[in-house]
């Protein structure tokens, strides 16, 4: 196989389709195998997913559905790693929905000898007026716009698979793989991804409280990694350009930051908000 894509998913049987749907539709060429692994889920998950295989048959692919009774996103990582060999690992959450071109971009740019870590443009996509005005101003913070974020999808080659063993218990996967990697060995491929966020402004607190945990627990647990982290401030200038541009949005974003600082809890306290 040329890559394989480990999908993590908890409750998502409203989302897994649209998953498994744009993963098929892509244009990669060469062997996938994508493994979804269903875990703790009180709804039928596993079965929507299974009812894919055919589709990625076709194509020549393998789906393999995991029905793993534990909850917890690190433990479903494993699994998904331990049941895949491709070089290229594709780490992807259910309510993520790639472009046809995507794959293919990122496994281009991690078909090389050294360590890489890639992702795409991150789309980020709201419903309502107030998750829609807080998307506005993320998307164009320095970290967002000139970044790697990877955002519900990243992916590694072989080699940079290499950096760390298991998945550790932590809440931010994607922040802890990101920063196994000197910015320099990070590559932005030039094809989307829609990945959406929580909507309301209760929720996006407490994503946001979470996220900002995960990052402290990073700190905590992993210092050295901060030597890799390039994640800039919004310089004031930055700030206020953005405020005269979008004031409502603006308001949203800087509201969100001050609840997270007012309302500190057990991180927890969270809810993917659909």
């Amino acid at each position: 196989m040329r890559a394989a894509v480990v999908l993590p998913a908890s409750n998502e049987a409203a989302l897994i389709g649209g998953c498994l749907s744009a993963l098929v539709g892509s244009d990669l060429g060469g062997g996938l195998e994508v493994v979804v692994v269903a875990n703790g889920c009180r709804d039928d998950t596993a079965a929507r997913a299974r009812e894919f295989a055919g589709a990625f048959s076709q194509r020549g692919w393998r789906l393999t559905v995991i029905d793993r009774p534990e909850g917890g996103k690190p433990g479903a990582l494993n699994a998904g790693d331990a049941a895949v060999t491709a070089p290229v690992r594709v780490y992807l959450d259910a309510d993520v929905t790639v472009s046809p071109t995507l794959l293919r971009r990122i496994v281009e740019a991690l078909e090389v000898g050294a360590p890489r870590y890639a992702s795409g443009r991150v789309r980020i996509t709201a419903t309502g007026p107030v998750s829609r005005a807080y998307a506005r101003i993320w998307s164009r913070v320095p970290f967002m716009r000139e970044g790697v974020p990877g955002c519900g999808l990243f992916a590694v080659n072989a080699a940079g698979r290499r950096r760390w063993e298991e998945f550790p218990p932590i809440i931010s996967d994607d922040t802890y793989v990101r920063l196994c990697f000197a910015p320099s060995e990070r590559a932005c491929v030039d094809a989307p991804y829609d990945w959406p966020i929580a909507e309301g402004l209760a929720r996006l607190v407490r994503v946001r409280r979470r996220q900002d945990a995960g990052v402290e627990e990073i700190a905590e647990l992993f210092p050295h990694l901060l030597r890799n982290d390039d994640k800039r401030p919004l310089p004031r200038r930055g700030m206020l350009a953005l405020a005269l541009r979008d004031p409502l949005g603006f308001a949203v974003y800087a509201g969100v930051a001050v609840a997270v600082r007012l309302t500190r809890r057990d991180a927890q306290d969270w809810s993917r908000g659909r």
